[in-house]
């Protein structure tokens, strides 16, 4: 998951807080929604997808940790905790009951979407992990079938298309993304290439020799497709 999918939840009572971390939020791409407390929070995330929530731990009619002692376990939206910068037991209770970072007031906002951007990276390698479980130890790309099991990709005959351990990799994380856009900067971290450079098209370049050996016509791909400006798209469909 990247920013651009994102929805921040911001629970604060300090409206110039809401109001600064919504603008911040807002410009990088994410979508915030901003509450004043508990049960603003909760209609929000009765109607909507959040992913992570900001959530200040001193707020007067219901604090941030009945809060979230309310939500956990059944709701596992990822929760940053704000806190006075002295208080060392309001964060170690927070984490105890589930929250899943702390940050202390006042807040430093690179750091802030530092964090949120270590979560969201994190529920996206659960969420990928999920997925691969999920689909079981095989994956279809077009005629093709790749055996996860085996670490192999068959041909419709049984015979094995010969795979660079990258191009393998890349096609794991289409497996385990199906359906779902990914851009150039997630399939290779997901891949674990660590020899990438952010500015070169490496990836361009070994989606481009796998669609030789998958699709009918690499020309016009129809399983590992092109979305223009974005990235990539699996559908084996």
């Amino acid at each position: 998951m990247d920013s651009q999918n994102a929805h921040i939840l911001v629970c604060d009572d300090e409206i110039d807080l809401r109001e600064m971390l919504q603008e911040y939020l807002g410009k990088r791409g994410y979508k915030v929604s901003g509450a004043a407390g508990g049960d603003e929070l909760r209609d929000i995330l009765s109607t909507n997808t959040v992913d992570v929530i900001i959530m200040d731990i001193n707020m007067p009619k219901e604090d941030g940790l009945s809060i979230l002692r309310s939500l956990r376990p059944e709701d596992t939206t990822p929760i940053i905790m704000l806190t006075a910068a002295g208080d060392v037991v309001d964060r170690i209770i927070g984490l105890e009951m589930g929250a899943d970072d702390y940050l202390g007031k006042p807040v430093d906002l690179r750091e802030l979407e530092a964090r949120i951007k270590a979560i969201l990276r994190r529920e996206t390698i659960s969420s990928s992990a999920k997925a691969e479980k999920a689909d079981g130890g095989c994956a279809p790309f077009g005629d093709f079938l790749l055996d996860k099991d085996a670490a192999k990709l068959l041909a419709a005959d049984g015979s094995e298309v010969q795979l660079t351990a990258m191009e393998y990799s890349l096609l794991k994380v289409f497996a385990a993304n199906r359906g779902r856009v990914l851009n150039r900067d997630q399939l290779l971290e997901q891949a674990h290439d660590r020899s990438w450079d952010p500015f070169d098209r490496s990836v361009d370049i070994r989606i481009s020799r796998l669609r030789r050996k998958l699709e009918t016509n690499p020309e016009k791909p129809e399983v590992i497709r092109t979305v223009r400006g974005i990235g990539y798209l699996y559908d084996p469909k």
